[in-house]
């Protein structure tokens, strides 16, 4: 089925389940022990070993040995892999290192062996007994050091330019010229990266924590080598990912090959302290941002460059992509810059792009709003743009920017909040209000699904989509229900699975829109063929009660006897005529003590526009997470990077800090009614990312409002203030 006009009238919209704030359908399975995650599946494996990863000990340089002859004597050992004894192996074109290092060291804590034995105590003893004996090179792990000298774009990715900013920012009434920097970050998962393989004759099994499972079985199969039909992957269940676990991850690889060597089932979990150098990370920016406004507040010109570094064939942070499309200006310039740094790889997370561009963007604005003497708020809101800047001719399909910053200074109070920062005092504590607008785009890739309808009028619905704890089961099983008129207890969903119909899968925002897509498509055929099988108009007909009403008739779908049907949604061309994006209105409140500088976040406003809200209880505890997730941001996130040794020197949750719940505050979420026809015919967008979009520029605008202090370098720490604090009463 192709979407490629806006939607129309359909069954989604009597929202008699997809609308409903229903309890997730897996929270009793998660609750109880039930839901088994990928490190977990022992009736299908009784007698599974553990492999433990031996990281690579230097960040660059050359392996020379590997010295495995102790281990191999070790207590339970059964085998080890290295590169040498893998295999061949291929490197997929999503991985920009190796997974298992064979000569050359790209990364600290690549891996370069696997110790598998009886226990999992025992292969890590064993791997602590592993001689790598390699020579160690100079790299390059500084991204301040490294930026003078890049000066030009990634390629295929060159500036963007409208007009002549230069010239707008000579004849400028206000301007604003700075730098703002945001630090290398950790996805830190509940759940590690971990995976459990079995092989059977020549045919592959792997049950792994992955968001993607198409990306996952393609690569998987490319990089051993294999046929894609002799290898299976599973992941019904996936305890958090934010980008991580997007893409093929030396868990699943070394299972593989861990099992292949011992004929035993093997599972491998990367540990804690290994996975911010194994995995993946946000890596770290320094964006430029240029602004220019008339007399009355109006840009003139917007600029916004953005540097960041990754290993050799790594791609930047793009960071400069909702400037393209946020603010109305005629003079433009939004570039990337990349640096080849040899730290782990730089990859997506959690709004990968505009989460850290906007943590500079949305500062940038409130700096210019006060330059120009004009309240943030209403400076946003004048310089709001309905069109793509760049392309005039594309309309958004849905805009409430505006709206959202309206309503959430309406329900915030931001009436009360004083202008003048530093004024605002209660006892030792300084406290302010800040405001950052949210701007996520909304993302579409093709999508699938089979349904099936069986004598008992149980629909059950398969697709390889993942639930990466966001309720995709939930909102699945309401888009099954309410296109063939049964209860939700009468849907059974199944996911995770690549012997499924390959869904666009968990990232980018875009799954809930796209995998609902799919499921509807799936039951438009299924509709179909049960209106054709008892012999009705599937157009005229109406799916209610388990029953289908056509033509004066009203037919029991269980009279339509077992029948199954698969469809893929793909999306056509209306991206050309219309801009698809989300947004939000962020607002925080904080309290600053005048004598440490300890910051206290005491409540948290987002207003959303992301098209339908399928589940408003599900929707909302994804952007309450990503509130959070943007607190952790501005307050207190940041991999510590060793700049002689090259590696992230906090790589565990005791030097990483994150939000724990005596951080967060009262928080509050609206979702403004956004349905938008031209995002598919669930009229729905995405908002898991949005939530976090803004947020932190938020938190470090409502300092300054507390304290006078502008702070352009994340996160926000005590020694940022505490020199500038002013003095006490």
């Amino acid at each position: 089925m192709k979407f490629d006009t806006p939607a129309t009238a359909n069954p989604i919209d009597r929202q008699r389940v997809v609308g409903q704030p229903l309890a997730r359908i897996d929270g009793p399975l998660k609750t109880t022990g039930s839901a088994h995650y990928a490190y977990e599946w022992h009736a299908e494996a009784p007698d599974a070993a553990y492999g433990y990863v031996v990281g690579a000990p230097v960040a660059k340089g050359n392996i020379l040995s590997i010295d495995t002859h102790a281990a191999a004597q070790a207590p339970g050992v059964l085998g080890i892999v290295t590169g040498a004894t893998a295999g061949k192996l291929n490197k997929a074109e999503r991985n920009t290192a190796t997974l298992l290092a064979k000569n050359k060291i790209e990364h600290y804590h690549q891996a370069v062996a696997l110790v598998v034995a009886e226990t999992f105590e025992q292969a890590r003893a064993a791997a602590q007994l592993v001689k790598v004996n390699c020579q160690a090179e100079t790299g390059a792990y500084d991204l301040e050091a490294a930026q003078p000298e890049v000066t030009t774009s990634p390629e295929g990715e060159p500036d963007k330019t409208l007009g002549d900013v230069d010239a707008a920012l000579h004849s400028a009434a206000f301007t604003l010229d700075a730098t703002y920097t945001t630090p290398d970050q950790s996805h830190m998962a509940m759940e590690p990266h971990a995976s459990m393989a079995l092989w059977q004759d020549d045919h592959l099994t792997v049950w792994t924590s992955n968001q993607m499972i198409n990306w996952c079985h393609t690569d998987l199969a490319h990089t051993l080598d294999m046929p894609m039909e002799k290898v299976r992957v599973l992941s019904p269940y996936v305890g958090g990912g934010f980008g991580s676990k997007l893409f093929l991850r030396s868990d699943a690889l070394l299972a593989a090959l861990g099992a292949r060597a011992v004929g035993r089932a093997v599972k491998v979990m990367v540990p804690r302290p290994m996975i911010p150098n194994n995995t993946t990370h946000r890596p770290a920016t320094r964006q430029r941002i240029r602004l220019a406004t008339d007399a009355h507040g109006h840009l003139t010109a917007i600029a916004h460059e953005s540097w960041s570094g990754n290993l050799p064939g790594g791609t930047p942070e793009t960071a400069v992509q909702q400037t393209e499309l946020l603010y109305a200006a005629a003079n433009r310039l939004t570039g990337l810059r990349l640096a080849e740094l040899d730290l782990p790889e730089g990859n997506a997370m959690r709004a990968p792009g505009e989460a850290p561009g906007l943590m500079a963007l949305e500062i940038a604005m409130d700096e210019m709003a006060a330059i120009a003497g004009i309240d943030p708020v209403e400076f946003r809101i004048i310089n709001d743009t309905q069109v793509d800047p760049l392309h005039p001719e594309r309309f958004f399909s849905r805009r409430q920017l505006v709206q959202c910053l309206r309503t959430g200074a309406s329900k915030f109070g931001w009436a009360e909040r004083c202008a003048q920062p530093g004024q605002r005092r209660e006892g030792r504590w300084l406290v302010g209000m800040g405001v950052a607008a949210g701007f996520r785009n909304n993302l579409l890739a093709p999508s699938a699904a089979r349904v099936q309808l069986d004598a008992q009028g149980t629909i059950t619905v398969e697709t390889d989509m993942t639930d990466i704890g966001t309720g995709s089961y939930t909102i699945i099983a309401q888009t099954a229900a309410e296109m063939m008129g049964v209860p939700i207890e009468q849907v059974s969903v199944r996911l995770g699975d690549s012997a499924f119909p390959v869904s666009a899968g968990s990232g980018g925002q875009w799954g809930a829109n796209t995998s609902t897509a799919g499921v509807y498509a799936a039951c438009v055929r299924l509709r179909e063929k049960v209106a054709a099988q008892l012999g009705l108009d599937a157009e005229s007909a109406e799916f209610a009660d388990g029953h289908i009403h056509a033509s004066g008739q009203r037919l029991p779908l269980t009279a339509a006897g077992p029948l199954m049907a698969e469809e893929t949604m793909e999306f056509g061309d209306l991206d050309k005529t219309f801009q698809q994006s989300t947004f939000a209105g962020h607002f925080v409140e904080v309290a600053v003590d005048s004598a440490t500088g300890e910051v206290r976040v005491r409540r948290m406003l987002a207003v959303c526009a992301a098209g339908r809200i399928l589940n408003p209880k599900t929707a909302r505890s994804q952007v309450i997470g990503a509130m959070t997730m943007g607190l952790g941001a501005a307050l207190m996130e940041k991999l510590a990077v060793d700049t002689r040794l090259g590696y992230f020197v906090n790589h565990d949750m005791a030097g990483y800090e994150v939000p724990v719940h005596a951080d967060v505050p009262e928080q509050e979420v609206i979702f403004l009614d956004d349905t938008d026809p031209v995002s598919s015919p669930m009229k729905a967008k995405g908002v898991g990312e949005l939530g976090l979009c803004g947020v932190g520029a938020a938190l470090v605008n409502a300092v300054y409002n507390a304290t006078g202090i502008r702070v352009r370098d994340y996160p926000v720490t005590l020694d940022k203030l505490l020199a500038a604090l002013p003095d006490q009463p």
